[in-house]
């Protein structure tokens, strides 16, 4: 996947020329991607491409929150679904010089956004909860000269309508809709529980500033509360805290973690899950990059086919003119169990029950990225 992103200096400088993730290409000095990989680049505000295809063409910002398998498999998705599209559409998607990454910094996300909206980009699509919060209010401070608004379609936001993205999942409002990656807590339970009904102490890790994990960590209170299962729980915002919040939650008698959509701690998981191995302690986690990082299992959505609806969605609003604010949010199966077979044959944990409890179940060993 290719990706830029905005590094802050000592003095406050911006300078994009520097890339983050695995194998990620050079960059020229106004950060743009020139590797020559991805989709043909064809200025956004010409009638052809270097083809000779007289059609229209759209620049598409995409923005991802931090670097993070799950995260990358959704952006992969979406560039190589907008390249699809402008086959079978005769239409120039360009997202290429668009693409950036938000490395989880508030301040990087607001200089992309505001890059962005200096740029005209057509549409705009965050990937995760924190960037797409970033990307509305950006845009809803910023009208175009004909005074409508950059539309913005999210990707993999758990809880659009609890965040305050979005007024309802059927009428979004405003420039804004996209697609969810909304957990079903109480299934990852259940199958907590099919592995080990004797359970006593269950530990949440998360970070409290993510709104991606609010709804998910009520859910869970709820349903330890009304099983009689005592709650542990411990937060942190970067891979130092979480490390030390893993710690605690092993030193307080936690028999299995817990972990809803989390990026941050998503992102630790590497650093993590021998801590839970050695303690032979499942984590659970709320996508499957929790488990390709090591952890026990990751139950959620197929993020390819998030990212190919999310593109699909985009193409909709620029090419039919659809209008966001009645495109309802898409939501997803969420009945996949992927395990990591080496993680649980070293805490000696049988999940083989787990085939008849979900809609699909994905064996897998750690690694960084996807295949």
């Amino acid at each position: 996947m290719k990706k830029k992103s905005i590094t802050l200096l000592l003095a406050g400088a911006l300078l994009t020329a520097a890339l983050t993730g695995c194998g990620a290409p050079s960059a020229n000095a106004a950060g743009a991607d020139t590797s020559g990989n991805g989709s043909e680049s064809a200025p956004a505000d010409t009638s052809a491409d270097s083809a000779g295809r007289t059609s229209k063409a759209y620049k598409v910002g995409i923005v991802q929150y931090v670097d993070d398998a799950s995260l990358n498999q959704i952006v992969g998705a979406i560039q190589a679904e907008l390249d699809k599209k402008t086959e079978e559409l005769d239409i120039f998607f360009e997202y290429k010089d668009y693409t950036y990454n938000g490395q989880a910094d508030a301040t990087t996300m607001n200089q992309i956004a505001a890059d962005l909206i200096a740029s005209d980009v057509d549409l705009i699509i965050p990937v995760a909860t924190p960037v797409a919060m970033v990307m509305q209010n950006a845009t809803a401070e910023n009208k175009r000269s004909d005074g409508s608004l950059i539309p913005v379609v999210f990707s993999a936001v758990s809880d659009p309508v609890g965040a305050g993205l979005v007024a309802s999942m059927d009428a979004p409002g405003s420039n804004i809709t996209g697609t969810s990656d909304a957990l079903n807590t109480e299934a990852v339970f259940d199958l907590m529980l099919a592995a080990d009904p004797d359970i006593k102490t269950v530990g949440l890790l998360y970070d409290k500033s993510q709104d991606s994990s609010t709804a998910a960590i009520a859910a869970a209170k709820a349903y330890c509360e009304e099983k009689g299962i005592s709650v542990v729980e411990k937060t942190g915002t970067n891979n130092g805290e979480i490390s030390l919040a893993a710690d605690a939650l092993l030193s307080s008698g936690a028999e299995a973690v817990f972990t809803p959509t989390d990026n941050n701690v998503m992102t630790a998981e590497l650093a993590i899950y021998e801590k839970f191995i050695d303690a032979k302690v499942p984590h659970y986690g709320g996508a499957d990059s929790f488990a390709l990082n090591g952890a026990f299992m990751g139950y959620g959505v197929n993020y390819v086919e998030l990212g190919t609806a999310t593109a699909d969605m985009a193409v909709e609003i620029l090419a039919d003119d659809k209008d966001p604010s009645s495109f309802a949010v898409q939501t997803m199966d969420n009945g996949i169990a992927t395990v990591n077979a080496e993680t649980a044959e070293a805490i000696g944990l049988d999940y083989s029950m787990f085939a008849d409890k979900c809609s699909n179940l994905v064996e897998i060993q750690t690694a960084e990225e996807f295949n």
